[in-house]
Formats: structure tokens, sequence, C-alpha cells
């Protein structure tokens, strides 16, 4: 069969690029996956995107899973976001006082998430995190955070602890600059162990239950069957809160998400990435009687001279007006069709790999499987990743530069792009499994 791949250009005018953005950035980069540590090499530059495609400063396209980290639900530049955002902004980019957008946004969100009946704006899910863990300590009068390894949310003081993400794949296991005694308030144990969640619990006066829902920092990993609803068990007997860090699985891993796709509602949720369609905003919300805490109505401070800003709830609204569930639902079909030709290919080279997927988020490992805790990611072929990963950058495929990190679709990635992508990703493969690029 004659390749369908187009030539690779290199990357001349990105390196040149990312020569300048050293002098000016810490490791050229503004977030540090992005500079590929976790992969080696140049990263590349992007210069635009369309649908499922993006293009980088020496013209090479490329069909993209990473989608800006989860946002581009419907691919790069939807034209229907393209068409709000402009609109918003003939009216003004900023105000700092309250619109009808914010309102209609937390609208939209409700009527998927019901049990979100308040909501804040953020201007980032760091922002959103911490001000959930500040909410719950002040409502429970208790100081500890529970979390998970591998579970990353945000980089707020508390939360820089076996973060995975960035993290792991920088071989950092936290962050200098952390106070010991501020660290020593969040506890951590391994994802899927309930009864070690249990053990904690019931010794230590928790203030929250933080998770990702399907951790998608440490790598793609799903809840084992009755770990969601172990939590929620344990949040009400032992007077914990239970939160939900939906800042990557919000609208992805079900139409209404978490809740909807597990049955088990939690007390406070923080989202981001879809909600804004691709431009910074956050949120975070949960039950009236919790939010009524937060300043103006109650004495937990937060504020935000952006939070709301009117281009992001544009953009925000017109996306998850173009998510619907018909749309929601074609995607995920989609996302099957190509986790299922991953599994496909490994299985014919013989290659230990497992792969999976939640709505629209999906991920693998270079390991046998299945994958349950952080520490079962870290033991995953790395090696042969960083070679798959540059083979298919070669070949025109785009993901994530970390062996720990989640991959996206949209509803640009149709069967003849996903088709075109398993063509690819089959030579990649067998490149990688070669020692080749």
């Amino acid at each position: 069969m004659t390749s369908r791949i187009p030539p690779y250009q290199g990357n001349t005018r990105s390196a040149a690029i990312m020569d300048r953005a050293r002098r000016r950035f810490p490791g050229g980069v503004n977030s540090p996956v992005r500079a590929y540590r976790g992969v080696g090499g140049e990263p590349f530059v992007a210069v635009r995107g369309k649908g499922a495609t993006v293009w980088d400063a020496d013209g090479n396209a490329y069909l993209d899973y990473v989608l800006s980290w989860g946002p581009l639900v419907l691919g790069h530049a939807p034209d229907s976001v393209l068409e709000a955002v402009q609109r918003a902004m003939q009216d003004g980019t900023s105000f700092g006082m309250p619109t009808e957008r914010e309102v209609e946004l937390a609208d939209a969100i409700a009527a998927r998430m019901p049990h979100l009946e308040m909501v804040r704006f953020t201007s980032s899910g760091t922002e959103a995190a911490m001000s959930i863990a500040r909410l719950a300590r002040a409502v429970t009068g208790r100081e500890h955070l529970l979390k998970f390894e591998g579970c990353y949310h945000g980089h707020a003081d508390a939360f820089l602890v076996r973060a995975g993400s960035g993290v792991a794949t920088l071989g950092l296991p936290d962050s200098p600059g952390v106070p010991d005694a501020l660290a020593k308030l969040t506890l951590t144990c391994a994802y899927n162990d309930l009864e070690a969640v249990e053990r904690i619990a019931r010794e230590v006066p928790l203030a929250a239950i933080l998770l990702e829902p399907v951790v998608g920092n440490g790598g793609f990993i799903e809840p084992e069957p009755g770990f969601i609803a172990g939590l929620r068990r344990i949040a009400d007997e032992t007077g914990a809160l239970l939160v939900f860090d939906e800042v990557m699985t919000g609208f992805r891993i079900a139409f209404g998400g978490a809740a909807e796709r597990f049955g088990v509602t939690p007390d406070l949720t923080a989202l981001g990435k879809v909600i804004g369609g691709g431009l910074p905003v956050a949120a975070y919300g949960g039950r009236q009687d919790l939010m009524a805490r937060i300043a103006p109505t109650g004495p937990v401070y937060q504020a935000g001279t952006l939070s709301g800003n009117p281009l992001a709830m544009a953009a925000g609204l017109a996306t998850m007006a173009g998510l619907t569930r018909e749309v929601h639902d074609g995607i995920v079909v989609q996302t099957a069709t190509l986790v299922q030709g991953l599994r496909d290919i490994a299985a014919r080279l013989g290659v230990p790999f497992t792969a999976s997927h939640a709505g629209s988020m999906w991920g693998f490992f270079f390991h046998e499987g299945p994958v349950r805790t952080f520490a079962e990611a870290q033991q995953s072929n790395v090696a042969l990743f960083k070679l798959f990963f540059h083979a298919a950058r070669r070949r025109g495929v785009s993901l994530a530069p970390s062996a720990f990190e989640a991959a996206f679709m949209s509803s640009a990635h149709g069967p003849q792009e996903v088709g075109e992508t398993l063509h690819r990703l089959d030579e990649a493969m067998q490149a990688a499994v070669n020692g080749q690029e």
C-alpha cells in the first residue's frame, strides 16, 4: 500500500523560535510539559489549527489528539465559536462587571449538571481547585485534605503532593517552595484503594476527599467498579466533603460529567477546559448551602478581575450549544473505534499494550494492564512510548508529549480522520518496536 503520509518537513523554524523562547521563558515554555522533557527532542511551535488538524511553524500538519489538553471538544477553530467570540468582542473585551453571558453559561452548565446549584467562574482550574479547598476547610472546620497519587488539581501549594502530570514527567516528587507544614495537611493514597481511604478518613478528620473521577494527569486510569460510590459513602460517614475535579473530565466522560457516568453526586465540583471552548475559564460549584459561604454572601474570600470574561463566556456558550447529546455520542463512537484499532495494532505486533476510553477522553500505556494506580502507570514502558511519540509525530499525528497524560477526541475527528490516524499509528508502532522513530 502506498503511504498516504505527507513527508515530514523537519522543525528548523520551530527550533529557531524555541531558541528565542528559551531566552525569555523557563525552559522556553509557559507550562512545563510543553518543553518535551518527558520525550526528548524539540517541541514544534503551533501556528494554526482547524478541525482535527494543527500546523506547525515548518508547515507540518498533524492530526491532533492533544486538542489544547482537552478544551477543543468541537475541534480547532469551529466557526460557531469564532463567530460568538467575534460578536462578543465588538461589545468590549472585559468589564469587571456582571454580564448576562455569565448567567447564561452557568444555566447551561447546571442544565447538564443539576447538582451545581450555584457556581463561581474563575480563569483557571488551579484557582477553582484552590478555592474549593479553602471552602471545604471553612465549611467543615477541618484542615486536612485527601488526594490520590497521580491526580493533579493545579499548582496551588496544597496540591503539589504526588501530583502526576508534569511533576511526574519531570521527575519531581513534589515542588520546592511548598512549606512542609502545609504539605503535611495534604494526605495521599493510591487511586482505587478504597480500604486506604477508609482507614485514613477514620483516623484523620478530613475537610475533603478530592479526585479526578477518571485520572487524566497520571495517564488515563479508570475507577474500579464501586470506587466512586465507596468514596461517597466514606465522605458521608466521616463528615468530609466529596470533590470531583472535572476540569478535564467535565462534559467529556459523559454528557453530564462524572455524576451522570457513575451515578454519584459530589458536594463540590471544579470545571474548566470544555466550558471555555479554548479560552481561559474555569468554575467551581455545588450545593447552594455550601456556595453561599463564598463572599460576598459569606466570609470565604475569593475574587478575580477577569473572572467571567465576556469573550470566554461567549466561547463557552457556543461550545456547550454545539456539544449536543447527539454530537457527544458521535464523538464517543469514533473514540471507541480509535482505541480498539490501537489495541488491534499492538496485538498484531505482539506489543504489551493497554488502552481504554471514557466518553471522548482516552489513553494508553505500553503495559500488559490493567493499569489501576499511578504506581502501575509508572511501570509502563516509557522508553517505547518515547519512540512511538516521535514516530507518530513524524507521520503527522500529535500526541501528548508525556506517557502520563490522557488524550482527547473532538467532533472534527470523523471516520476518515480516525482511519487515517490508525494507518499512520500502525506505521509508527512498527517503527517504535524496531527501535526507530
